[in-house]
């Protein structure tokens, strides 16, 4: 069976890759079949050359789309093979341009019967083609420049990771994972500190028993994450957020994101009107969920935590 056939689709970078060979292979019959003496890598730099004159290796780098170290190795190939050459630049002695040597300029005359059979012969191909293979990159090259593959690829996969992740209540099982997965990420960035132990020796009695909530995420069964609600004392807050934790094992499963918004529906649950939580501004990614959970600053409330720089409130309709 044929390799593509049985792979599939994800192997379209190693097929394009073959393709482009079998393509470059060709090219270099053809430069011969013309008595061109180019190289199939030269032809973008030389054709920008051969087409506007002396240009810096950063405005052909610019225009051909390749890296200015690429460019830079090409036109040192062309200078040796006298095909280019540097000349001072006009308003400017201190920088070089790159321009055709006279060898190059023959090239550039002698190559034109060339260009016509070459696009003659590609225009031939796309028409005996069902899908024209021009736009089919374009369209793709615009999709790719939208967002790349190893964007799409990492969401695909956390997409399917998320699938494995469960929310379940706690149970007394849970409470070294809740006092351990807390710990770890607290030590990590700060201290711990007497507010932090009254709620991590005691969840029972400090959290639940007072009316708050805790819930744990499962991935594969295994618990790597936590997030608590806090019954206030307070005219303005029902709950505060809290004790939210993720294993960084479980980093980059869009844990964070489950455990807030679960936590946010357990508190509608309970008719809660504000949320209340204190963070630091030192944990940029923990803002940034808060924010897109739907919580914005406020300032003024007091707080048992050295380590609060930024308190937030969620109002909930």
């Amino acid at each position: 069976m044929n390799f593509f056939d049985n792979i599939g689709i994800i192997a379209i970078g190693t097929r394009l890759r073959m393709l482009s060979e079998k393509m470059t292979e060709d090219a270099t019959k053809i430069y011969e079949m013309y008595n061109v003496d180019l190289k199939p890598k030269w032809f973008p730099v030389f054709y920008v050359l051969s087409q506007n004159g002396e240009k810096s290796i950063t405005a052909i780098a610019n225009e051909i789309g390749h890296s200015h170290p690429s460019v830079s190795k090409i036109v040192r190939e062309m200078v040796k093979e006298q095909i280019l050459c540097e000349k001072k630049d006009k308003n400017d002695g201190r920088k070089n341009n790159i321009a055709l040597a006279p060898k190059g300029r023959q090239i550039a005359n002698h190559i034109k019967d060339q260009y016509i059979d070459v696009q003659k012969a590609v225009e031939v191909t796309l028409n005996q083609s069902r899908h024209n293979m021009w736009h089919a990159i374009e369209e793709f090259e615009f999709l790719l420049n939208q967002k790349s593959m190893f964007h799409r690829v990492k969401e695909e996969k956390k997409l399917r990771e998320i699938k494995k992740v469960e929310i379940v209540p706690y149970e007394s099982k849970y409470r070294t994972s809740f006092k351990n997965l807390n710990e770890e990420w607290i030590t990590t960035f700060f201290k711990m500190e007497e507010a932090d132990r009254k709620a991590l020796d005691n969840p029972k009695e400090y959290i639940l028993d007072k009316g708050g909530e805790i819930i744990v995420a499962l991935y594969e069964k295994e618990p790597v994450g936590v997030c608590a609600l806090i019954k206030m004392d307070d005219p303005h807050y029902d709950f505060e957020l809290a004790k939210m934790a993720v294993s960084p094992q479980a980093k980059g499963k869009g844990i964070g994101w489950l455990l807030g918004k679960a936590i946010i529906k357990k508190a509608q649950s309970l008719n809660a009107q504000k949320i209340y939580l204190e963070s630091n501004t030192v944990l940029k990614p923990a803002i940034n969920l808060y924010h897109k959970l739907g919580f914005n600053k406020v300032v003024g409330h007091s707080t048992p935590y050295e380590r609060c720089n930024i308190q937030m409130e969620l109002i909930l309709n």
